[in-house]
């Protein structure tokens, strides 16, 4: 039916509408075309992501662990709260786990007499025991023990997780009387890596915290420098985490073993002093060792000069120690402040807060830009991964064990091979034991 030819539209107007109207299909169709391809090759990078995630065998150099979680009624087979647990390892792909002996640095007045020594000995082999005991009696059929680089091999083919021994902080070894022999008995017991100090100093090493409180040995101390050598002997691996810079490179002068950071992160774009800077990764590599970056978030991002500033014009104002922070305070009364102190303490870090604003809190991006840093400085040959699960690490994005998957993506995600995310994984710490392993073999052969 033809239209009366006032209802008829001009043919210009006509043809202009065509076009518009195909122009919109064609856009829709681009867009959603578009937003398709990203979908379809976000799903295929998460897809390649798995695949090497489930191949590559992932190894943390750093997980703490709590004496109270090794009884029948509560343990590491459990689902706890704890960031590691073997629920947790097993929904995240983590395939192996040094597990830490861990004893604190103590300054009591005896801390470095028999009664001290003693002390911190009894609650090294505590550990030491609780960690058999996980792998023997309360969940042997998804963990064993590993005492060597074959082992770790020979369990993980069998589908089993992998438990391994680190020890944080070599004061139980104890003096003159016992330390050499001790290093002995704690490779018997499976320790595989020993820092000489953690958080203050110990017999046998200065700690990176005398940048902040000065100095006890500049560096190793003699008995100290007698540990190094000995453990080369017994194949434990140095670990240098928490020791001085100048601790770290005497070290490196004694040892005929490479040496590793068993958790830590590069100073250059976090500047505190368990970080290592440009020199140290430069004579890691020179030593063909390797550095754990750890997930942990105030290794990954720091405050500002600013901030630091600020915050320690409050601490010296009013004699605060060290361990003393404002969520410390926020959480009740400190011990030599009355509850007006305490106030005007908070107010002051408010304040403080207010002008210079704490860094957001790291995540994987932003763990993943230290592995590129020190990739490129030092080469992928000497870099891996470690996360201080419960003792104090913990990022967005790799919050427990179970989401260790997220590592991995974000490292396909910047172009990792997957025989890098090996190294990276494990292949190069694995590298590190079996080179330890195999010099103690020979200087035990000398003898």
């Amino acid at each position: 039916m033809r239209l009366p030819l006032r209802h008829k539209l001009p043919i210009a107007i006509l043809i202009g509408a065509l076009f518009a109207s195909a122009s919109i299909t064609l856009a829709t169709t681009s867009y959603a075309s578009s937003a398709s391809g990203k979908t379809t090759s976000e799903a295929a990078l998460v897809s390649k992501a798995k695949a090497i995630h489930q191949r590559v065998l992932t190894l943390d150099t750093h997980n703490d662990i709590d004496i109270n979680n090794f009884g029948f009624s509560r343990n590491y087979s459990q689902n706890l709260d704890n960031q590691v647990t073997l629920p947790k390892m097993i929904a995240g792909g983590l395939d192996a786990s040094f597990f830490i002996v861990y004893t604190g640095q103590s300054m009591d007045a005896d801390a470095f007499e028999p009664a001290g020594y003693k002390r911190a000995y009894d609650n090294a082999i505590s550990s030491f025991e609780g960690i058999h005991r996980m792998t023997t009696v309360l969940a042997p059929s998804q963990i064993e023990f590993a005492r060597s680089v074959a082992d770790v091999k020979r369990i993980y083919a069998k589908g089993k997780k992998v438990a391994l021994i680190g020890v944080e902080n070599a004061y139980p070894l104890g003096d003159e009387k016992f330390a050499i022999q001790r290093v002995k008995q704690f490779y018997e017991r499976g320790a595989r890596y020993m820092s000489l100090a953690h958080q203050g100093h110990s017999q046998l090493s200065d700690s990176n915290t005398g940048e902040a409180i000065g100095w006890k040995w500049n560096g190793l101390s003699p008995l100290g420098k007698q540990v190094v050598s000995e453990m080369n002997k017994w194949g434990i691996m140095v670990d240098v985490s928490h020791p001085s810079k100048e601790s770290m490179m005497q070290t490196l002068a004694i040892t005929k073993a490479p040496i590793i950071a068993s958790h830590s992160s590069v100073r250059a774009l976090c500047d505190v002093s368990r970080n290592m800077d440009d020199e140290q990764l430069l004579a890691l590599k020179a030593n063909n060792g390797v550095i754990q970056i750890v997930g942990f978030n105030s290794y990954l991002k720091t405050d500002s000069a600013e901030r630091r500033a600020a915050l320690k014009a409050i601490r010296d104002e009013f004699q605060l120690p060290n361990n003393v922070s404002a969520q410390g305070l926020r959480r009740g009364p400190v011990g030599g402040f009355s509850e007006e102190q305490r106030q005007v303490i908070l107010k002051r870090f408010d304040d403080v807060d207010a002008k210079f604003p704490p860094p957001t809190r790291a995540n994987v991006q932003d763990l993943v830009n230290h592995i590129d840093y020190a990739v490129k400085k030092i080469g992928i040959d000497h870099v891996g991964i470690s996360s201080d699960f419960d003792g104090g690490g913990g990022i967005d994005g790799w919050n427990h064990a179970g989401e260790t998957f997220n590592v991995t993506l974000e490292l396909v995600r910047r172009g990792y091979t997957e025989e890098q995310i090996g190294k990276l994984w494990s292949g190069n710490l694995l590298r590190v034991m079996e080179a330890v392993e195999k010099i103690a073999k020979d200087l035990q052969a000398q003898k």
